[in-house]
């Protein structure tokens, strides 16, 4: 079995309100909590970096399984949002993630294309690494926007 290390330092300078710095791999930012939690609001926050994860491992995911099929895409993008509540202790909980992937098929597509576009998303999010471990304790939904390029064959 292949396996991956991954690395990630941080400071932080103590206190709810603080404002740390975090290196992982490329990345380098600044983070704080969020202003919606009472923080900051400095650079990122560990939602933003969860939603980030989560969302572009889907996307990444599903471009390659589309690359695969062979299907033609003039257009790819992804909006994704997460939905953060509180449990009865009132610790923050992950509650749901909704991916919105919009794909435009290049011309000559036609609708079986557009049925396996949309086999394709579901399949990604169930090989998503990031999906796979949030599975089970966060509601993770798939909303796609996928249309053809010009007329059908």
């Amino acid at each position: 079995m292949t396996t991956y290390d991954f690395h990630l330092t941080a400071q932080w300078p103590g206190g709810r309100n603080g404002v740390g710095n975090i290196q992982c791999g490329e990345l380098e930012i600044r983070t704080s909590i969020a202003t919606a939690m009472g923080g900051p609001g400095v650079g990122t926050n560990p939602d933003e970096l969860l939603l980030a994860a989560a969302g572009m491992c889907f996307f990444m995911t599903f471009a390659a399984f589309v690359e695969r099929a062979g299907l033609m895409v003039d257009v790819m993008s992804l909006v994704s949002t997460m939905r953060v509540g509180t449990d009865p202790h009132g610790a923050y909980v992950c509650q749901k993630i909704i991916h919105r992937p919009r794909a435009v098929l290049a011309t000559g597509a036609g609708a079986a294309d557009l049925r396996r576009l949309d086999a394709l998303a579901e399949a990604a999010e169930q090989r998503c690494m990031i999906s796979a471990a949030l599975r089970g304790n966060v509601e993770i939904l798939i909303e796609p926007d996928f249309t053809l390029a010009g007329p059908s064959q």
